[in-house]
């Protein structure tokens, strides 16, 4: 009797099977745009001036001497708009004719481009303070250090610490920055080393540190409790790769530049200008046979408010 079995009928079966599904890449969420202060009066050109003034001063006066008359110091910040960026690509005719998965294609590119954008803004963005500061100097203000290496240590490697938010908190508090809307932008090492520091667990620095056993310390990439006051986020695309010695503290190599600053809307440390808003511009190439897809983007960052910035080195690799 005949019948069908795989043996005797293996060109019925189909060898491999595409499914109709498309694997993404999974992306890490950008959180660095919130915290700029963005002009609004750059109405043309590349460059515009922001005057600063400073404070009166107070002078004894005695009766019958002439009251001494002073005036304040005054500056100027120049801020430029340098950077253009692009994210580009194309499909054959012979691609979007042949290609099953032509549609799914094509629909993303704009999405895709579009986040490379701001992907791009982001890691400029959360630059800009470690551009802005003297590497290898402590960059003190009024006192207190604003750029220094994590006091911590994990495998001989510079690690946090609680003491570096503390560190922070007071360099922030001696340049008279507002203690509201305290911000820390950390690299993940550091999210891990807080979630697993044993003072943290046995809640021995700060009470409100009650239950981070049940619960962990972080959430997407918010901390669920603050530390020393600043609420503390995670991001993949701080400044990395810093070799630097600062007051004989080292970070060799795999140095990252974690940030702390008060996110109060009147003091925000970093300004921003985009002149050219994430633009899309297509057309059909008829000599290449081919759709072209091209998305452009003009803007900037500086570094406007250095008293209200805290660079902490540590080691991105301090993970045990």
């Amino acid at each position: 009797m005949a019948g069908f079995s795989y043996s005797n009928n293996e060109h019925l079966v189909r060898a491999n099977i595409w499914s109709t599904q498309v694997k993404e890449v999974l992306l890490e969420e950008l959180i660095g745009m919130r915290y700029v202060d963005f002009l609004t009066d750059f109405p043309d050109g590349d460059t515009i001036n922001i005057p600063s003034i400073g404070q009166m001063e107070t002078l004894d006066f005695a009766e019958g001497q002439a009251i001494r008359y002073t005036g304040m110091d005054t500056g100027n910040f120049t801020f430029t708009v340098n950077k253009y960026k692009s994210s580009a690509t194309f499909i054959t005719e012979k691609m979007k004719q042949d290609s099953f998965y032509m549609n799914r294609l094509v629909s993303s590119f704009v999405p895709k481009m579009s986040r490379a954008i701001a992907k791009a803004m982001e890691v400029d963005m959360l630059a800009t303070g470690n551009i802005g500061q003297t590497a290898s100097s402590l960059n003190t203000i009024n006192g207190g250090n604003h750029r220094f290496v994590g006091s911590g240590v994990v495998g001989g490697l510079a690690a946090i610490s609680p003491k570096d938010f503390a560190l922070a908190k007071f360099a922030l508090a001696k340049a008279n920055v507002p203690m509201t809307n305290l911000i820390a932008i950390v690299d993940p090492s550091v999210g891990y080393q807080l979630e697993t520091l044993t003072n943290l667990v046995n809640v021995s620095n700060n009470i409100h540190w009650e239950g981070v056993i049940a619960t962990g310390l972080s959430t997407g990439t918010r901390f669920v409790k603050n530390v020393y006051g600043f609420d503390v986020y995670e991001s993949q695309n701080l400044p990395q790769g810093i070799t630097e010695t600062i007051n004989g503290q080292t970070v060799t190599t795999n140095g990252v530049a974690n940030c702390f600053f008060s996110a109060a809307p009147d003091v925000l440390p970093i300004i921003g200008s985009v002149r050219q808003a994430p633009k899309v511009d297509s057309e059909y190439n008829k000599d290449l046979q081919r759709e072209e897809y091209v998305t452009t983007a003009r803007y900037d960052f500086k570094l406007f408010r250095p008293e209200n910035f805290v660079t902490v080195l540590t080691d991105a690799t301090a993970v045990a």
